[in-house]
């Protein structure tokens, strides 16, 4: 059965990116999320926002791979077991297609958090860092390793629903941490329908046929409209245009890492910590 994550970034899309059914019918109101949320994540600091860096520069470098180098520290590698360990750990099904699955997947997943956690995205694209904008920067990196996992076909797919499920299981801490103890599947189903909706809208603006602006609309409903607005805050321009040029230019590094990288985990999104053109 395909999941439906994978249905939903699938080719039908393409096929139906001429109708006439409004793109304001995948963005789901973020006030939703806020009202979540009775203890906020704590505030990015504003050390970026000191060093006044130009936004309308960056991200507009060649795009290359986000594979770790062979000697990088950063890189995970398989466990590898001799001897009484490796038989023993064989019969306990270890080396199972499902365990080595689980543990990319679980790689792959860290990476996500890792980049949709750091203080230094939202310095770097002007967010208040709260439950809302830390869950809709999880969903544009989800949708991002996701897709890249898809275009690997069946395969991919396979590890991207391992993944998805490791995704919800980690969601579900995060609502409860925030101070949801009742009515928290309830919840999860809300956030489920806010999470397909995102990435609907994401994908749609990425086909061939989508307007140019399509893209920076749904990033800037999605991610900075505190209310799920369709009025673009003039102020808030630079950062929505710095941050849509971020993810059409991860979408091309992704695509230009190899599939062992992405499978294995042993990739990373562009650092933001010191962002260059």
């Amino acid at each position: 059965m395909i999941p439906r994550w994978s249905r939903t970034l699938g080719n039908h899309l393409y096929r139906h990116s001429n109708t006439g059914i409004s793109r304001d019918l995948y963005v789901l109101p973020c006030r939703r999320i806020s009202k979540i949320a009775a203890v906020e994540a704590p505030v990015a600091s504003n050390a970026f926002f000191k060093s006044e860096v130009n936004l309308n520069k960056l991200f507009r470098s060649k795009p290359c791979s986000l594979a770790l180098p062979p000697d990088s520290p950063l890189r995970i590698e398989e466990p590898i077991y001799k001897g009484l360990r490796r038989f023993l750990l064989k019969m306990m099904l270890f080396y199972s297609k499902q365990s080595k699955s689980i543990r990319q997947a679980n790689v792959i997943y860290r990476r996500v958090v890792s980049q949709a956690d750091k203080p230094a995205i939202y310095d770097a694209f002007r967010l208040e860092k709260t439950f809302r904008t830390n869950f809709s920067m999880l969903v544009v990196h989800m949708w991002l390793c996701l897709r890249r996992l898809k275009a690997e076909g069946k395969e991919g797919v396979e590890l991207g629903q391992y993944v998805y499920e490791i995704y919800n299981h980690d969601l579900e801490t995060r609502v409860s941490k925030a101070g949801v103890n009742l009515l928290l599947s309830k919840w999860m189903r809300e956030l489920e329908k806010v999470f397909y909706g995102n990435i609907v809208a994401f994908e749609t603006a990425m086909l061939p046929g989508a307007k140019h602006d399509d893209l920076l609309n749904a990033v800037w409903k999605n991610v900075f409209a505190e209310d799920g607005s369709s009025k673009l805050d003039a102020a808030a321009l630079p950062a929505v245009m710095a941050f849509t040029r971020y993810i059409r230019r991860e979408c091309i590094c992704l695509s230009l890492t190899d599939k062992e990288a992405m499978f294995s985990g042993n990739f990373m999104f562009t650092p933001l910590d010191n962002p260059k053109p």
